[in-house]
């Protein structure tokens, strides 16, 4: 027994007939004009640190009690690379400041913070990164003792939205 043909255009319809694949995503309506989704909520960028156009370092730090000694030798080895050659004096500062800095970083708490350190024109920048929220903006007196220890500039910003806290110096390493 032959199988029955299609009258019209002589050939045999496909059983079970063929349907149209799924679309890959579901269909959404149209939006309406003008509106905008809702996840377009405004956010403030975090916090962090930018250096450009210049030799920079950086590293990551444990929250421990070495840690301010730590930092002050890479700080103070990565100058020496970099082809710094400081005067006793010059480096006992930028270790006290680099040890001022990375204390105070160390009290917000937190498993760690950054330090970077970045040269143009014969100064230095120390900045450190706690890392940690919620915060209050830190007081003067870590600058005073900062300043106290023979640095260009230095300052300290908070971002409560969950950024941390930034504190840096600029130092002079000398012609």
């Amino acid at each position: 027994m032959a199988a029955p043909l299609d009258a019209e255009d002589g050939h045999r319809p496909d059983f079970p007939p063929k349907t149209p694949p799924l679309p890959k995503r579901p269909v959404e309506p149209p939006r309406p004009e003008g509106a905008t989704p809702a996840s377009a909520v405004a956010v403030r960028p975090r916090l962090a640190a930018r250096i450009a156009n210049r030799r920079a370092a950086n590293w990551t730090l444990e929250n421990a009690p070495w840690t301010p000694a730590k930092a002050a030798r890479h700080v103070v080895g990565k100058l020496a690379e970099w082809g710094y050659r400081l005067d006793a004096g010059k480096e006992a500062g930028i270790t006290e400041v680099t040890v001022l800095l990375t204390r105070a970083a160390l009290t917000d708490g937190g498993r760690r913070i950054s330090l970077h350190l970045a040269d143009q024109d014969h100064q230095a920048l120390i900045l450190l990164l706690s890392h940690q929220s919620g915060h209050a903006p830190e007081d003067e007196g870590l600058l005073r003792e900062v300043t106290g220890r023979g640095v260009v500039s230095c300052g300290t910003d908070t971002d409560q939205e969950g950024g941390g806290r930034r504190r840096w110096a600029l130092t002079d390493l000398g012609g």
